[in-house]
């Protein structure tokens, strides 16, 4: 691996954890493939650490679910398969309407101006986008609705799950470069629900918001499980 593949680290965090968040940018963004061995010795010298951090994050990886341990053969980078995307799309709908529902009721003018800006820029995107480009838009907007539903469990949970949730929207992005029909007005249509107040009507935006991109990814070409 060429050093010029990786990242150079900062210093300021705990090495485990900046190690999890280098390895774990390079598969969201798709620097590394599905199923490809991520083997411990290359890693370490393309990172200048030792096999101890490396060890320690791909096991954090591995509960996130970007990667796969097999006993005696070592890291490889999961694979999606149908299976994923259902259990994900399941949990995440369960957790965002509850988050929708808190957030809908407490964001007031700074939330709702946080949303606009991320709208704003949805907007002005004129040109063909990455799908990088239009993950990190998408989850922004997300994420402000987790910042604002006051629930520490929820918020967890979708930290948790939001690697997951990056590798399947690229893989929607990539398959179905539909952002710049569909990024800002599904956006805005569910920030227009959340301004309504109305918990219900929060809940039936996501649920309608969510549902296309899981749609999407259905009609993939993946592996049952």
């Amino acid at each position: 691996m060429s050093d010029d593949v990786v990242p150079s680290l900062p210093s300021q965090r705990a090495l485990g954890d900046l190690v999890t968040d280098v390895l774990r940018e390079m598969i969201t963004g798709a620097r590394f493939q599905p199923g490809q061995h991520l083997k411990e010795t290359e890693l370490a010298e393309a990172l200048k650490v030792s096999r101890g951090p490396i060890r320690q994050a791909l096991a954090r990886l591995e509960e996130e679910g970007h990667v796969e341990l097999r006993r005696h053969r070592g890291a490889f980078v999961s694979t999606l398969t149908k299976t994923d995307v259902e259990e994900v799309h399941t949990l995440r709908g369960a957790i965002e309407r509850l988050a929708v529902s808190r957030a809908c009721t407490r964001m007031q003018g700074r939330g709702f101006a946080e949303m606009d800006a991320v709208l704003e820029q949805m907007k002005s995107v004129d040109t063909k986008i990455v799908p990088e480009d239009a993950v990190r838009l998408d989850l922004q907007f997300h994420d402000i609705i987790y910042a604002y539903c006051d629930h520490a469990r929820v918020q967890r949970v979708w930290e948790s799950i939001r690697g997951q949730v990056t590798v399947f929207l690229r893989a929607r992005n990539a398959s179905f470069p539909d952002f710049l029909d569909v990024g800002y007005s599904e956006h805005k249509e569910l920030r227009d629900a959340l301004a309504l107040g109305d918990p219900q009507a929060a809940q039936d935006g996501i649920d309608k918001h969510i549902l296309g991109a899981y749609e999407r990814l259905k009609r993939l070409n993946l592996p049952d499980r």
